[in-house]
């Protein structure tokens, strides 16, 4: 079992032995709801074979799942169809204890919602959809059985899902919810999953110690991917120092929000964990595929509430889309070249924010991010230092055509025909 810790640094996470824990979770929100035991199972291996070790699920029923043929669900109805909260379903929760074991005993760490959106009032979810707010009464008896299901897994709680905060009665939930967590299980590490492109946090979760990192999303609306890298900006530059990493990129093959025709491609799943590794948010990052999160088979329904997106692909074949190979290969590029102290650093003489520099802290190392192929120009005389240039899309490692002029290094056109990784080591 896994148990992580936030070091001195700030920077990530590291294991109870002192290891640099690499956060690299896959999303898989609807899994309580709708996967069975056996899809579970062969789930985990593949994953397990990528070197995810993280997943994200909701503890409670997604709202935008896909239809789904178990029928389970965590509370029993009442008679206009919404969640009785008074009546737990332990049956649900006894079944989501299983499956949560058996993704820790293959080596993931659990990372766990306690309240997505639309369970809080006057969040943006239950503007569209308030039929399960669950009473402010039963928030902390729901969190103290939630605690003594999942706690003894050591997980990480994500104590809201996909929120604002729009008022101080959607603060109170999320702070009731954190504080009585952190009471239970300090051992457990804490954060908010909050709503894409949103950079702020109420104050009374900034700067309060019972939260551990930072999680942002840059999401997924086509026209905002810049949100990237300047999300991982903000956090990283927030007045309380904590780990950050974006919890929800662009997912593959996800049709762009608000229903427009369109879906991210591999490319641009693996541009967005770049862009934000480099900028800032070198904790780790979040895989997502378009038919794992929602746990979708072929032939049942996919509602439009919430983003509006486009139907999703079969889970089978979901969980083969190439994408997530790339992100795999981002984690041990990390630790190939010992990149887990990574700052940004803006030395790109070119008209555009695309191209993403960081280096370590006594620059013995550059890792720089370049989405289409060109002439680079930094503004810093990089002689000593030697340089490998790195095709994302196919993994092969290549020399760096690499002249000086003046105080600035010139890194030539690669070979290559789509993104790059470039990195400089110096020489000794």
């Amino acid at each position: 079992m896994i148990k992580l810790r936030v070091p001195e640094n700030k920077h990530h996470f590291e294991t109870e032995k002192g290891e640099t824990f690499f956060f690299l979770a896959d999303t898989v929100w609807s899994a309580f709801t709708n996967a069975t035991l056996e899809e579970w199972e062969d789930y985990l291996d593949y994953r397990k074979m990528q070197g995810f070790n993280v997943l994200q699920i909701n503890i409670l029923q997604q709202w935008d799942a896909s239809e789904s043929n178990l029928n389970i669900k965590p509370f029993e109805y009442k008679e206009d169809g919404s969640f009785n909260f008074y009546k737990r379903n332990d049956a649900y929760f006894e079944r989501a204890e299983k499956m949560v074991a058996m993704a820790v005993e293959k080596g993931f760490v659990p990372a766990l919602v306690l309240l997505w959106c639309n369970y809080v009032p006057d969040t943006w979810g239950s503007e569209i959809s308030d039929v399960n707010n669950m009473p402010l009464e039963l928030v902390e008896d729901y969190i103290k059985y939630v605690d003594a299901r999942f706690s003894k897994y050591h997980p990480i709680y994500l104590v809201s899902g996909d929120t604002d905060f729009p008022t101080d009665r959607a603060i109170e939930f999320y702070l009731l919810a954190l504080n009585t967590t952190k009471r239970l299980s300090p051992h457990c590490l804490t954060t908010l999953h909050i709503r894409g492109r949103l950079q702020e946090i109420p104050d009374a979760f900034l700067y309060s110690d019972k939260l551990d990192f930072y999680m942002f999303q840059s999401g997924h609306n086509a026209q905002f991917q810049s949100m990237t890298y300047k999300l991982a900006e903000e956090f990283s530059n927030k007045p309380v120092k904590r780990p950050s990493l974006n919890s929800e990129p662009c997912y593959e093959q996800m049709g762009y929000s608000r229903n427009l025709y369109g879906r991210f491609g591999r490319f641009d799943v693996r541009k967005a964990a770049w862009q934000s590794l480099l900028s800032g948010a070198n904790a780790g990052i979040t895989y997502g595929a378009h038919g794992i999160w929602s746990w979708h088979k072929k032939g049942k329904s996919f509602g439009l509430i919430g983003e509006a997106f486009d139907r999703p692909y079969d889970w089978k074949d979901a969980l083969k889309f190439e994408g997530a190979w790339d992100y795999g290969f981002a984690k041990k590029i990390f630790k190939l070249y010992d990149l887990y102290e990574l700052q940004p650093l803006d030395i790109v003489l070119k008209n555009t924010e695309e191209i993403r520099v960081a280096s370590n802290s006594d620059s013995t190392k550059i890792a720089i991010y370049v989405p289409v192929n060109t002439v680079l120009k930094l503004d810093k005389l990089l002689k000593d230092y030697e340089f490998t240039v790195i095709d994302l899309e196919y993994r092969r490692f290549g020399e760096a055509d690499v002249s000086y002029e003046e105080n600035r290094t010139i890194i030539d056109m690669h070979m290559f025909g789509s993104d790059v990784l470039i990195i400089g080591e110096k020489r000794f």
